[in-house]
């Protein structure tokens, strides 16, 4: 692991998602899908400010991504990456946002020592995208809304030495669940969200080919639970002897790597 490279979920859930990542000098914030005090409170807890925030990087424009953004936009003066399309979607609908800087779905970008690297994400959003972030040799990936494992997620995930993972679902408790069935049919669907099943097997070819630290995130509030995700990725990497898997709260900091 790199010295002083460190990555915590300020919440992650179905309602809402927001990651912390550190190195050296260079802090981001990876999705601000709850409310900009709260981003701010959780920030403090953690021991840094949003003072601190060299740049913001969203995954894509739905509102458990960005529900904190419009505020934070315009009372701090931080560069907000965002791809183009998702970027014209929140705008349309948050004008007077600032600070947005778009790019096309494939992009790179330096900030301070953290080289950040964009990757396709399926999922039905107007351009959804998972990132890299790499630091003199250490390279963290997040992939949080994945209707299913395609080939560019796997290239851009393999060799990661730490991963954030969606675990969205469990089959049974959507199948059994009070959704409509066209909700599950969206869920279930390649552009919806990946079941414990799909990212336990993700998880394993991941630790294959080397990562060693899991972070599960983006569980559904009614169709899951943080006891089933673990459990299912858990029964998938075992004999991996170090390997460490934590499940992202949904109210609390949750401190990955």
């Amino acid at each position: 692991m790199k010295k002083n490279f460190s990555v915590t979920a300020l919440a992650a859930s179905s309602s809402g998602n927001a990651y912390h990542l550190k190195c050296e000098d260079t802090e981001l914030l990876i999705d601000v899908g709850i409310s900009a005090k709260c981003v701010c409170d959780r920030l403090r807890e953690l021991g840094s400010d949003i003072t601190n925030i060299n740049a913001i990087f969203i995954t894509h424009e739905h509102i458990d991504h960005v529900k904190g953004l419009s505020v934070l936009s315009n009372k701090y003066d931080i560069p907000i990456h965002m791809t183009r399309f998702s970027a014209e979607e929140y705008l349309r609908k948050n004008p007077k946002a600032q600070n947005i800087v778009t790019h096309d779905l494939h992009f790179e970008c330096s900030v301070g020592s953290v080289k950040a690297k964009s990757f396709f994400s399926s999922h039905d959003s107007c351009a959804c995208v998972g990132y890299t972030f790499e630091s003199d040799g250490y390279k963290f990936g997040l992939a949080t809304d994945l209707g299913y494992v395609d080939r560019e997620a796997i290239e851009a995930l393999v060799g990661c030495d730490g991963v954030v993972l969606e675990s969205n679902y469990d089959e049974n408790k959507l199948v059994c669940g009070s959704y409509p069935e066209h909700l599950k049919d969206r869920i279930r669907s390649n552009t919806g969200h990946l079941s414990n099943y799909d990212c336990a097997a993700f998880a394993r070819y991941l630790a294959e080919n080397g990562t060693k630290h899991f972070m599960l995130g983006h569980l559904s509030e009614e169709n899951n639970t943080p006891e089933i995700a673990f459990n299912i990725t858990s029964r998938a990497l075992a004999g991996f002897d170090d390997v460490v898997i934590k499940v992202a709260s949904k109210n609390a900091l949750t401190y990955f790597i």
